[in-house]
């Protein structure tokens, strides 16, 4: 297939073009037309996407595509800042809301950075995310899931392996009442054993029925868990589709993951 110039913008259009989601079930999340800048750096330049309820969905691209950035204007973070467009929770309109509010809402949003709280241990880390309602697990669930911070449970959680505090970033989401769960880099630094435990604990967080968007490096294995992609490149949507089509197209992974 090759690019085609739009009539009326002039602009080339890439090779795949985005396409609404297919199935008969409508959508829980939607993105409408998102534009966000950090300052004056138009990053996020209108993004659209709808996820189904119990649907994971992997958000990808090249390096300075635009898949954090869209990830932090979902969860409505100070920065980038949303100029234009709307973010539609469960009926519930995000993009009015501050990232405490979207949070109280049932958005969880686990960092690149993890943000493990210093000088906490990790049941402290989980017996703060609970303060406030609405709960999610409970500890003792979060604990069977996760044995591995069972057996840590009054370590300091910044003391922990890279791969256990992603496991805590993990299970301090999920300590809360979530409808979006959203994922920037879970696989990122961990060697490969704990990246398979990993995906062995998202696994079970899809067979929950939990909504998901997950930003990460690792193609393959965000596909391989995923139900849908979503392709970005330069802060726009290039494809939108099954996970499948993904893996089975090497042009388009080529194209615009590198892979």
């Amino acid at each position: 297939m090759s690019d085609t110039k739009d009539a009326l913008t002039g602009k080339t259009a890439p090779k795949f073009q985005p396409v609404k989601a297919k199935g008969g079930a409508p959508a829980f999340f939607s993105a409408w037309d998102l534009h966000a800048y950090y300052g004056e750096s138009y990053i996020v330049q209108g993004v659209n996407f709808d996820v189904r309820e119990g649907e994971i969905m992997a958000l990808l691209g090249r390096n300075g595509a635009g898949k954090t950035s869209t990830l932090r204007t979902i969860a409505r973070m100070d920065n980038p800042h949303l100029t234009r467009g709307e973010i539609w929770l469960d009926h519930q309109p995000l993009h009015e809301m501050k990232s405490y509010q979207a949070a109280r809402l049932g958005v969880g949003l686990v960092p690149e950075d993890r943000r493990i709280i210093q000088g906490l241990t990790v049941q402290e880390n989980l017996e703060l995310s609970q303060i406030a309602e609405p709960k999610g697990w409970s500890i003792e669930r979060i604990y069977e899931h996760f044995p591995r911070l069972a057996e840590r449970r009054n370590q300091e959680g910044t003391t922990m392996s890279g791969g256990e505090q992603q496991m805590l970033a993990l299970a301090r989401i999920l300590a809360r009442d979530i409808k979006l769960l959203l994922l920037d880099e879970p696989y990122e630094g961990l060697a490969p054993v704990i990246v398979q435990e990993i995906e062995r604990i998202l696994q079970g967080v899809k067979e929950l029925g939990i909504t998901t968007i997950i930003v990460e490096q690792n193609a393959i294995a965000a596909l391989n868990l995923a139900d849908r992609a979503v392709i970005l490149d330069m802060g726009e949507v290039v494809f939108d589709g099954s996970a499948q089509e993904v893996l089975d197209n090497a042009e388009l992974r080529q194209d615009y993951l590198a892979i």
